[in-house]
């Protein structure tokens, strides 16, 4: 799971709501602050708000790794992930299905620690493809993995 974990924010950093996402819980910590100060001052004002802001800052917070409990899920049903990288593109074979990715359908990539992220070129990077760094044989292949992306993607 942490290897979605890592790819849904690597998606979450490339997208435009996924930015929005990121610092909306703050914004309105923040806010909860601010109308907690007003209130402690004299100014009226709702201690329910205050609560509520506090309470919806921290769902949208944990969001991500709720989304990566649910694709980990499904993953699973899929079985075993085999995955080929060439110059043309990326072809994801599990139990359930075979996928294969040309360059033009995913034509950014972000790298986390552990995964590199393919994605879409639309605004909310719908489309992701996830390639784990514990599927690669040698160090020197996540180096040529790297190289192959850097050709033909954008890196993000």
């Amino acid at each position: 799971m942490k290897d979605l974990d890592q790819a849904l924010r690597a998606r979450q950093r490339a997208s435009r709501s996924g930015r929005m996402q990121r610092w909306l819980p703050g914004a309105m910590a923040v806010l909860a602050l601010l109308l907690l100060a007003r209130m402690i001052s004299g100014g009226n004002g709702s201690p329910v708000l205050v609560v509520w802001l506090l309470v919806v800052a921290v769902m949208v917070a944990v969001i991500p790794w709720f989304q990566a409990r649910q694709v980990h899920r499904f993953a699973q049903r899929q079985g075993t992930c085999r995955t080929l990288v060439t110059d043309t593109g990326v072809s994801i074979t599990n139990d359930a299905s075979t996928t294969t990715i040309k360059w033009a359908g995913m034509p950014r990539y972000a790298e986390a620690a552990e995964v590199f992220v393919l994605l879409s070129a639309d605004n909310n990077a719908l489309g992701v493809a996830v390639l784990p760094k514990r599927g690669i044989q040698a160090p020197a292949d996540a180096d040529r993995l790297r190289e192959i992306l850097d050709r033909n993607l954008t890196r993000v």
